[in-house]
């Protein structure tokens, strides 16, 4: 499969387009009523985070499939330990703004709990819970992909253990037991370091960091494409065995871009969970990560570009269609994946670069 080049000169005005835009969503919400025409409502700017969050996941997920053609159908397990080990800050700093005016989180003080759990240590500290929202996802990525990597697991068997990986993770956090709330999760948060998170302020900030870690991430992720790194990964996706003829071994190649895309899966969940104010088990289902793929395919996997604009596109699309026909989404979304896959197999940006080319 042949790329579309990172980036043109359209694309790159597109890109400052598009940050400056939503950039300055937030900062009208501050600075003009509600009722001015140029007011934007607080919801639609943490509908727009979330999409933010999900595109720095269909990012991720292109780096690993549409680079290194490794199917993942297990990184909704990256995004949700992101999130839980941000939550567990959130739920920290709730104190005793909680139901039961204890230290400890509702859900313990219902379960009859007197102390946190051992892995509970530390998480009062913003910044050691910053840690493991890297380290947790990324140690992960690197134990399972070292192994399944050096067995020269590949193709669909890989993909049906990440998925059975994301399964078993789903079911062990359900438990009441595990200490992370069970089916209900975490939600009702109060504070981020200090700062009420419902204040318009907060969200506004919150906002621009998530627009800041995405821009942040396309331009790790464009240079590591455009250099011999990149290559070599695309090599490894086009012709595995050629490169190890030559004299590469594909095992430290593919476990650095595993292992880099599970980080920045982590930090698109931690960086949803303030915006969207819960985290629950249902985020690690294995229907999450096949709609990660989905959001890449329709996009266009092998782009950078292609998978951001298919998740907001997929989504925006969910938003509006799960108001107007709840029952059918599931079945648009099922459609959308067999048209795209039938007649945009390189998806949107192919779309694009198509069209570009037939203009020249």
């Amino acid at each position: 499969m042949t790329s579309p080049s990172l980036f043109s000169r359209q694309a790159w005005v597109g890109i400052v387009v598009c940050c400056v835009v939503l950039a300055a969503l937030p900062l009208l919400n501050l600075f003009f009523a509600d009722g001015h025409p140029l007011h934007v409502p607080s919801y639609m700017v943490s509908l727009i985070g979330k999409f933010m969050c999900y595109a720095l996941a269909a990012l991720a997920l292109d780096m690993v499939w549409g680079y290194a053609g490794i199917l993942s159908l297990g990184h909704g397990v990256f995004f949700a330990l992101g999130a839980y080990a941000h939550g567990m800050y959130l739920m920290r700093a709730i104190g005793r703004e909680g139901s039961y005016a204890s230290d400890l989180p509702d859900f313990m003080v219902f379960l009859d709990w007197k102390t946190y759990p051992w892995f509970w240590a530390g998480t009062d500290s913003f910044w050691y819970c910053l840690a493991l929202v890297v380290l947790v996802p990324g140690v992960l990525a690197f134990v399972f992909g070292y192994f399944a990597f050096r067995s020269r697991i590949k193709g669909v068997y890989f993909s049906i253990i990440t998925q059975a990986m994301t399964y078993a993770f789903m079911l062990l956090f359900f438990r009441n037991n595990t200490g992370f709330g069970g089916n209900n999760g975490f939600t009702d948060f109060k504070r981020i370091l200090g700062y009420s998170i419902s204040a318009p302020g907060t969200k506004a900030v919150l906002y621009l960091v998530t627009l800041a870690a995405l821009l942040g991430a396309l331009l790790l992720c464009r240079a590591i494409v455009k250099s011999r790194l990149g290559r070599v990964l695309q090599g490894v996706r086009d012709a595995e065995s050629r490169l190890m003829f030559i004299g590469y071994n594909p095992l430290w190649f593919k476990l650095f871009v595993w292992t880099l895309s599970a980080v920045l899966c982590g930090i698109a969940g931690a960086l949803y969970v303030p915006q969207v104010g819960i985290i629950n088990p249902s985020e690690m289902s294995p229907a999450n990560s096949i709609e990660m793929v989905i959001w890449a395919a329709v996009g266009g996997r092998g782009t950078l570009l292609g998978p951001i604009v298919g998740a907001f596109s997929v989504n925006g699309l969910k938003s509006w269609f799960t108001g107007a026909f709840p029952d059918l989404w599931l079945f648009a979304l099922g459609l959308i994946f067999i048209l795209v896959t039938i007649y945009l197999p390189q998806g949107l940006a192919g779309l694009t670069a198509r069209w570009r080319k037939e203009q020249a």
